[in-house]
């Protein structure tokens, strides 16, 4: 894994700063993290749940046409006609689920994300509820906003099984937008244009791309991915909707730099964190694997509750090995645990001493 050449879809990225898992999964190298405040698209990770659709899709995005459902004057727009309804941006953390299966000691299946299943991404479409509104509001009875993603289904293949479609609480459309942009340019293909639904603050598998029905349900969807797939579970035991449901993130942060050695003297330790669903409140760092903590300082502009900030320390380090971790406060009070405890798919790993670094100063 890595050493594979980037797939057509993703030609356009920046392969020096990427590790090729497979050709549907792509993962941001941890040192290419945290430069900017903002991950520039072609360093942002992939992770597709099946093949992404043609090309096509993303020749004329106004054109794209999304059926709205649930709601009182149900019927289908086009991008272009969304466009009119309103305009929102919104900066938030796209963070896949399995971000961290790495440092998990059970060897969860699916892929061995690291830290570079995630980026901080500026986002523009129309708010969910200006659709809703525009649509004569949601249809009594209904608890789900229900989005459903364009990906092609094979001839013979139960649509179910493979049906990229998620249902997250109805309430989550106050925040939510359907977005035609990324980063100041049409989504692209590789990221869900020519639409994509956004849930600021919600695991990257919500986040439904190609959007093509958004349905407001009294029902959860009945597709493999909604019903049994990420559900949080003991290691060990099978998915079933009993089970949590990977939905909001949580308070989150990791050393991007230095990773391998360093000079001794002043050293610069820098990483991102992020707050989950809450402001960040603060970051502390350890030089020595937890034994004694002292606050960074966070990095360039807030840009609200769901994105993430840089932060740095400056630390004077002697010769030696030393166990960089970094752990985050958010202003919910929730703060990054020492441990994660496992769990079957490997899913929400944010304890802070499985992200931490050794580095060793000469």
């Amino acid at each position: 894994a890595g050493d594979a050449p980037l797939p057509d879809y993703v030609a356009w990225k920046d392969a020096d700063d990427l590790i090729v898992h497979s050709k549907e999964t792509i993962e941001t190298k941890r040192a290419a993290q945290g430069a900017e405040l903002i991950t520039p698209s072609g360093e942002l990770y992939v992770r597709n749940n099946v093949p992404a659709p043609s090309e096509d899709i993303v020749a004329d995005p106004d054109a794209w046409t999304v059926e709205i459902e649930g709601v009182a004057n149900p019927g289908s727009m086009t991008v272009g006609e969304l466009k009119t309804l309103g305009v929102e941006t919104v900066v938030c953390v796209l963070q896949c689920s399995g971000n961290g299966r790495a440092f998990f000691d059970h060897e969860a299946s699916g892929t061995q994300w690291s830290v570079g299943a995630a980026g901080n991404v500026v986002w523009t479409g129309v708010p969910v509820r200006a659709v809703v509104e525009a649509t004569g509001g949601v249809a009594d009875g209904m608890s789900w906003m229900t989005g459903t993603g364009g990906e092609t289904i094979p001839e013979g293949v139960p649509q179910e099984t493979i049906q990229v479609e998620r249902s997250v609480p109805k309430d989550v459309m106050e925040r939510a937008i359907l977005a035609w942009e990324m980063n100041g340019e049409p989504v692209t293909l590789a990221h869900g244009g020519p639409l994509r639904l956004i849930i600021p603050g919600y695991y990257g598998v919500n986040n439904v791309k190609y959007l093509k029905r958004l349905a407001f349900t009294a029902e959860e969807s009945p597709a493999a991915i909604q019903r049994t797939g990420y559900r949080v579970r003991p290691v060990g035991v099978k998915g079933d909707p009993s089970q949590p449901s990977m939905y909001e993130m949580s308070v989150k942060s990791w050393i991007t730099g230095p990773l391998m050695d360093a000079a001794t003297g002043k050293v610069q330790i820098h990483g991102v964190a992020m707050g989950g669903v809450s402001d960040l409140e603060k970051v502390d760092v350890s030089t020595d694997g937890g034994e004694s903590w002292t606050e960074a300082q966070l990095l360039g502009p807030d840009l609200g509750p769901y994105a993430w900030r840089p932060f740095v320390l400056i630390a004077d380090l002697a010769a030696g090995t030393h166990t960089l971790a970094s752990r985050a406060t958010a202003q919910d009070g929730l703060s990054q645990p020492e441990d994660f405890p496992p769990n079957e798919r490997g899913y929400g790993h944010n304890g802070w001493r499985g992200h931490a670094v050794d580095v060793t100063v000469s």
